[in-house]
């Protein structure tokens, strides 16, 4: 909590329209963006808040303007290295905007629990909400309810209400089993996500697109929960089917689980079977052998999420985007068959 003697040396606004030059009521204007102030004027302002590092009064400004100037996070992950990463660029793209953050992290995706988020957000309050939820029924429960603020999604699920602005997972899905199948491999073993999840379903069937357009048959999909300790367990068990002569699992920390779980069960990677991920975790690139893998920009799905955002709570025209195009990762986890 601030002191007297530190809150007497913040600077005012006043401070701020001194050093650009300019009125108080002209910096108020630069700060709400209205559209009348010259561009020149507007940097000149801006370069004094900077040197200042005058942060406006939020609450005042929330009664002058309608808006908080808050942006709200709907995040119904737990700690995976994709939504993490977005999550990092949306922060730093609103703080850019001079837009504050609001995270609320779901325990658990209730019905009740997901519009008991949603009102308080919308309470606290915020302009507009960014949803992090890769479950279809966080979508499902958003779609029935009046959400009163605008709000953009990193997932795309059928029929949901707002913007929605995703990877291309099915693209990406596709590309890797697609590389597999070129490496002369024909059974080809999928070890999925869980059910419900956007993303999961999207690179099964992308991997079931592939097989199917190569004339491959397929073999049944294992659901898996996403973690190391899953892949590690699959590894163990599927060392004793070896019906399969390559498997691509659905992100990297189930595949680098399942190549330990293969190791100890006495198979070679990849002189035995090759292994394929997802997402190109940091430590993807440093496992022994490195994994073969699918890039996906996690930041600049974030970074993309709040141009559109802001372009709703403005009333502008959001930008029109495509979906963030994957990019194969090709390392020494995969080789010919």
């Amino acid at each position: 909590m601030s002191t007297a003697s530190e809150r007497a040396r913040m600077p005012s606004i006043r401070d701020v329209a001194r050093l650009a030059g300019v009125s108080h009521q002209t910096v108020s204007r630069v700060l709400n963006d209205h559209p009348s102030i010259r561009p020149e004027t507007k940097e000149r302002v801006l370069d004094a808040i900077r040197v200042l590092d005058y942060r406006p009064n939020v609450a005042a400004r929330a009664l002058a303007t309608s808006r908080s100037n808050t942006l709200g996070i709907l995040s119904a992950t737990t700690g995976e290295f994709g939504p993490t990463s977005s999550i990092a660029a949306i922060e730093d793209a609103a703080r850019a905007e001079r837009y504050a953050i609001s995270t609320l992290n779901l325990p658990d995706t209730t019905p009740e629990a997901i519009g008991h988020a949603v009102r308080q957000l919308v309470r606290e309050p915020v302009d507009g909400i960014v949803v992090l939820a890769p479950q279809v029924r966080v979508f499902n429960v958003l779609r029935g309810m009046a959400v009163s603020v605008p709000f953009v999604s990193l997932q795309t699920a059928s029929g949901s209400d707002g913007v929605s602005h995703s990877a291309d997972q099915l693209a990406g899905a596709r590309m890797i089993t697609e590389y597999l199948i070129g490496l002369g491999h024909s059974d080809i073993l999928h070890l999925a996500g869980p059910q419900d999840w956007i993303e999961a379903e999207s690179r099964m069937r992308g991997y079931l697109d592939a097989m199917r357009d190569a004339d491959l048959p397929t073999i049944p999909p294992i659901r898996g929960d996403w973690s190391a300790d899953f892949g590690y367990f699959a590894g163990q068990e599927l060392a004793r089917r070896r019906d399969f002569t390559a498997v691509f699992a659905a992100n990297d920390l189930m595949a680098i689980g399942l190549m330990h779980g293969f190791r100890d069960a006495g198979l070679r990677i990849p002189a035995d079977v090759s292994v394929v991920g997802f997402d190109d975790v940091p430590v993807a690139a440093h496992v022994a052998p490195p994994l073969t893998t699918v890039h996906q920009d996690f930041p600049e799905l974030g970074r993309r999420a709040v141009q559109i955002l802001l372009a709703q709570i403005r009333g502008e025209s959001a930008p029109v985007f495509g979906p963030v195009v994957p990019v194969l990762c090709g390392r020494e986890s995969a080789a010919s068959r």
